[in-house]
């Protein structure tokens, strides 16, 4: 094999190891977008470590977290002994989630038919995620059952003060609105939007909310039932007509 043909051959070796080197590098994938968004996305929030949905706070919850870490509990978290001493050596600081924004409203009876099932299992979780104390009175399936027989006892709880105020899921609303109704103390009101919500409460007094799960989606739900609870009657004019209501349905109770 002569010069030339070595010459030849050694270019061809160099000249694919360089391309094959050009080639790597411009198929390199680095994580860079990862990390960044990783860590934007934790400082954005307003907490480390989530622990809202639990009365108690143990040192089990609290190991795990790093100094200085935020964690985020529920407005009448109670927290152990240790769980105390652990909060002051990491210096962990505490984000309690309140309830703001919403009136006075502090226990809820809930209750559905079949039809309204699902959505009231998802709609007892996050009520109770923001501290309500809720009662369920059922359904507990999807068997089919008369909605009167839970619509009535919502309404007698709420009407006995049991709790301060109901919400009751049916197919369309109206027939559980119409039962709670019957009930003496109850203005039950069959709300499809955020604007009839809070005319509810601030206009007629409304103390149970009915809903149709056939009618709404659950986000379009949440943002109802924050409207009603978060609404209240103050103006005298409003008040004055609810005492006209319940006038009239006293009329009508003197007769039985």
């Amino acid at each position: 094999m002569n010069r030339e043909k070595i010459r030849s051959i050694v270019k061809e070796v160099l000249d694919e190891t360089l391309a094959i080197s050009e080639s790597s590098e411009t198929e390199k994938v680095f994580p860079e977008r990862l990390i960044v968004n990783s860590l934007k996305e934790k400082l954005a929030r307003d907490y480390d470590a989530d622990e809202s949905e639990k009365a108690l706070i143990t040192e089990d919850e609290l190991r795990k977290l790093e100094q200085g870490s935020r964690l985020l509990v529920s407005e009448n978290a109670r927290f152990t002994p240790l769980a105390l001493d652990i909060i002051r050596e990491k210096q962990i600081q505490i984000i309690k989630k309140s309830r703001s924004g919403f009136s006075q409203v502090k226990s809820i009876g809930l209750g559905c038919d079949h039809g309204g099932f699902e959505y009231k299992e998802k709609l007892k979780s996050y009520l109770v995620e923001r501290g309500f104390r809720v009662n369920d009175f059922g359904t507990d399936s999807k068997e089919s059952v008369d909605y009167p027989d839970f619509a009535h006892q919502v309404a007698k709880a709420v009407a006995e003060g049991k709790v301060d105020v109901g919400i009751i899921i049916d197919g369309a609303g109206i027939g559980s609105a119409i039962t709670a109704n019957k009930v003496p103390g109850v203005r039950a009101a069959a709300c499809y939007n955020v604007a009839l919500a809070k005319n509810a409460r601030e206009h007629n007094g409304a103390n149970i909310l009915t809903l149709g799960s056939g009618q709404n989606s659950f986000d379009e739900i949440v943002q109802i039932v924050e409207a009603f609870l978060s609404s209240d009657i103050t103006e005298e004019r409003h008040k004055r007509r609810v005492r006209k209501i319940e006038s009239i349905e006293k009329q009508y109770l003197s007769r039985f």
